[in-house]
């Protein structure tokens, strides 16, 4: 699968498109758009490349990683899939955007559930869905086995994890979750995060701090 990231919103969030290469059918995942601006970007890369929105994945649900899926059920109307364990993450965005000062229209609840061991088919290609909690309750990330490369959201960063003193996280957990679902991939895989540059397996395993 191809795949395009765009850094959005004042969280510096990563929203990726990934498509199949022959029918173009395309999946917006983790729709971090946070004005007008940023719609015309993601709706111009679409609409430039000739793509078909078929489904809104979502990794997880915190503030940053939703800013933009009122606007793509507005324009697009793509089912939206989530696990539900982070559907509660949806219910405290209001109050987490109001703390932060932060403009937020809510998101709409997601239409379909993800669950470990799920295949999204796009177009011709296919992820792979699988569970990472730590970061999140329903934190999941994505896998294109033939593209040899993940999305795997606010997991894993290059030279670092994600937070887990946000409500749901767990450090351990997150840990443990990283080393089974994450690192049990081949080390050549391409590691997209939610936040910052794309790193690899291989070159976490060698040198993140936090599993030295």
């Amino acid at each position: 699968m191809k795949l395009q990231s765009f850094c959005f919103n004042p969280l510096q969030e990563n929203t990726y498109l990934i498509w199949c290469e022959h029918t173009l059918d395309c999946a917006i995942v983790d729709a971090g758009m946070y004005d007008s601006s940023e719609h015309k970007q993601l709706q111009d890369f679409i609409e430039s490349n000739n793509l078909k929105p078929t489904h809104l994945l979502g990794t997880h649900a915190h503030i940053d990683h939703i800013f933009g899926n009122w606007w793509v059920k507005q324009i697009y109307d793509l089912p939206y899939y989530l696990h539900p364990s982070d559907v509660v993450m949806i219910d405290r965005s209001e109050t987490m955007a109001a703390l932060w000062n932060l403009k937020y229209s809510p998101s709409p609840l997601p239409t379909m559930d993800l669950a470990h061991g799920d295949t999204i088919t796009v177009g011709e290609s296919q992820l792979q869905v699988r569970f990472v909690p730590g970061h999140a309750p329903g934190h999941v990330i994505f896998v294109d086995e033939v593209g040899s490369q993940a999305i795997v959201g606010d997991t894993v960063f290059r030279g670092s994890i994600g937070r887990t003193d946000l409500p749901g996280g767990n450090h351990e957990h997150l840990l443990q979750n990283i080393e089974a679902q994450i690192f049990s991939l081949p080390e050549h895989f391409v590691l997209h995060s939610g936040h910052g540059p794309s790193t690899t397996v291989g070159y976490e395993k060698a040198n993140n701090p936090f599993f030295q």
